[in-house]
């Protein structure tokens, strides 16, 4: 088994999953507030097997979507990371990136700050050539965070196959994002002043 990675920003710890992460995260999951942008809100079994599965990829892998707390706190507020999606989307194989936060924390910057701290470590740690992001197309909310991470929206559209048919949210976007525009996007750090 690899080991687990797990890492801080400057305000939150991304970490393996604990069973004390279980009731918090089904309270989100049935909020419709944050499950809008997805065909239905789960139940507690539904999120109780959800959670199950993310721990399980991450010890299976090592990196995964993490649990996110508040440094300080150790609130638990969601999840951020990278994942393999489902084979029969157009642009795998490929790892995408993701997240889903508490209502309570939303318009703080947490989704930037983490999924940025995992953008970091799928490109400077497991040297991944490039990581997707995609979402319903009216979901600006998150389409804005991928543009503030400066991935790059595509032309590609597709319909998301675990997306019941007909459903008015089956249309995804796609954003991508290289490891090279990754590491030129970087703020670079201040150069020594010139010596006299």
């Amino acid at each position: 088994m690899p080991k687990v990675i797990e890492f801080e920003t400057d305000r939150l710890r991304l970490r393996q999953w604990r069973p004390s992460d279980r009731e918090p995260f089904a309270r989100l999951n049935a909020d419709e507030r944050v499950m809008a942008f997805f065909p239905s809100r789960l139940d507690r079994a539904a999120s109780d097997a959800l959670a199950d599965r993310l721990e399980a990829q991450i010890a299976e892998r090592g990196w995964g979507f993490w649990a996110v707390e508040l440094l300080g706190g150790e609130e638990f507020i969601g999840f951020v990371g990278l994942h393999v999606p489902v084979p029969d989307i157009p642009c795998s194989p490929c790892v995408d990136v993701g997240w889903r936060l508490a209502f309570s924390h939303w318009s703080r910057g947490y989704a930037t700050e983490a999924t940025r701290g995992a953008l970091g470590i799928g490109f400077d740690r497991l040297d991944l050539a490039e990581i997707v992001a995609f979402t319903a197309l009216p979901n600006h909310r998150s389409r804005a965070v991928m543009e503030r991470l400066r991935m790059s929206e595509t032309a590609e559209t597709f319909e998301h196959p675990n997306v019941p048919v007909g459903h008015p949210l089956r249309r995804h976007c796609l954003y991508r994002l290289s490891r090279e525009a990754w590491r030129t996007r970087q703020p670079q750090p201040p150069r020594p002043p010139l010596a006299r």
